[in-house]
């Protein structure tokens, strides 16, 4: 046999494996074929040609891992138990590019599943590796990493730390300043991810200065940027008075402001939870959006979207009029009422009927004027009826009808415990039931001095009274 015929075997050889894992790259991004790429062993097939001669074998078969791990729980697990993992955290720092972006690929795969398969990747060493890889040359392998390191932090404090403690951070804001969109997308998500656990975490985060870095691209024209970007600043923001004062301190506002007349509604919508978390603090706080024009700003935007994007702005709303009457009066004056009085009526999800009517008890429970900027809205009949509905969630009722005296007293100098009297319910009805449950929580001769013909029968007891006499 000639030289020529045996190199031919090893060439057939190599070009089999590569089609092989080209194939089954190709094949792993269509759901219908994962079942049965899994039930013919392709894990343990392609776990060899992870340490193949040829550097693109070795690419495409991480590629294909990660598609595969990619796709649930089970095929995740399988990577982990095939002891596939050292052999990527090795490769990652030795390889080519192409082969660094595929094994970070199967590493966030991996690891977005479940907080113990990220603990795996954490066990195995990945995260020193992975933090190199921020340093790399090349923005495609800084951005993998990003994402990676990211997916991992987002589950629990203790991961969140683990990603700290691997020096992560201080490289996550250096590629928030690099020139590629895609990379700095990934960075911001990765630092809102380590700063949504906890105040010391989103510390860790300010401490390197990433609030004026995001604050810089609030106003970028890529959408997706300023999502993360926004969100970010949400997470550092909610913790604490003080981490709410720093994002404040970096001029946010007005800019901020312009986010809620975005065309894109997930901009719109981590934009009102931005402003929410900084109200939620302080009067002071609160007051600043106010001064800002934040809260007409808000109030135009939850008029110009539906569902769950109004969500934050409902609730920023009552927190800015829980603080103070004067707060709550700002939030009547910029015509907040009749705004969410349309989102309780409008909405078809209980969760966000229960978060406008807990707006409205808070800018109504300050004095008889604030109750009454509520009532005159015809609110009060929605409410009612939500509160009778067989179909309203038990918190939305709780939420209707707050169990707090200074709620009840407010319900009677509005004029709501009296309207409700006047309602002509059938005996034993539905609607009788719910009556008398509102009733019950006042005493009953309140209920009877509210209820019509009340003043006629105190007159007929005037006629009837015998004085007693000497």
């Amino acid at each position: 046999m000639s030289q020529r015929q045996v190199l031919q075997v090893f060439e057939q050889y190599q070009k089999a494996r590569t089609q092989f894992v080209q194939m089954v790259a190709e094949l792993a991004t269509r759901p219908q074929n994962i079942e049965t790429l899994q039930n013919a062993g392709v894990m343990s097939l392609l776990r060899p040609l992870l340490l193949d001669v040829v550097p693109t074998i070795q690419q495409t078969a991480a590629l294909a891992l990660g598609r595969l791990a990619n796709y649930n729980n089970d095929l995740a697990e399988a990577v982990v138990k095939g002891d596939i993992l050292p052999q990527l955290v090795y490769s990652l720092a030795e390889q080519n590019r192409f082969y660094k972006k595929a094994a970070a690929f199967v590493l966030r795969a991996v690891g977005k599943h479940s907080p113990q398969l990220a603990q795996a990747i954490v066990d195995c060493g990945a995260l020193d590796t992975l933090v190199i890889c921020l340093e790399d040359f090349d923005p495609g392998v800084k951005e993998a990493a990003a994402w990676a390191l990211g997916y991992i932090a987002r589950h629990n404090a203790e991961l969140s730390q683990a990603v700290v403690d691997a020096g992560a951070v201080p490289l996550l804001v250096l590629c928030i300043q690099e020139p590629e969109i895609a990379l700095k997308r990934v960075a911001a998500s990765a630092l809102s991810d380590i700063s949504k656990h906890s105040p010391e975490l989103a510390q860790t985060v300010v401490d390197v200065g990433a609030i004026a870095h995001l604050a810089q691209m609030i106003l970028n024209p890529d959408s997706k940027l300023k999502h993360q970007v926004l969100s970010a600043l949400s997470q550092i923001a909610k913790h604490s008075v003080d981490l709410a004062e720093m994002v404040v301190e970096a001029e946010i506002f007005p800019v901020v402001l312009t986010c809620l007349k975005d065309k894109d509604e997930y901009v719109k919508k981590n934009a009102s939870t931005l402003i929410r978390e900084i109200a939620k603090h302080t009067p002071e706080l609160s007051q600043l959006i106010v001064n800002a024009g934040g809260v007409a700003a808000v109030i135009d935007c939850i008029g110009s979207c539906k569902g769950n994007i109004r969500l934050p702005g409902i609730m920023m709303l009552g927190y800015v009029a829980a603080h103070s009457e004067n707060l709550a009066m700002a939030v009547i004056i910029s015509k907040g009422v009749p705004q969410l009085s349309v989102c309780l009526s409008e909405e078809p999800e209980d969760h966000i009927k229960a978060a406008a009517a807990w707006a409205l008890g808070q800018i109504g429970r300050h004095t008889p004027e604030h109750a009454r900027a509520v009532a005159v809205t015809n609110t009060l009949p929605v409410l009612l009826s939500l509160y009778m509905s067989t179909e309203s969630s038990e918190d939305l009722q709780v939420k209707v009808l707050p169990h707090d005296s200074k709620a009840r007293r407010l319900f009677v100098t509005s004029g709501g415990l009296k309207k409700i009297q006047e309602i002509k319910a059938e005996p034993e009805s539905l609607l009788q039931e719910y009556i008398n449950s509102i009733n019950n929580c006042y005493p009953e001769e309140i209920v009877r001095y509210y209820s019509p013909g009340y003043s006629d029968t105190l007159l007929q007891r005037v006629d009837s009274y015998q004085p007693i006499t000497n």
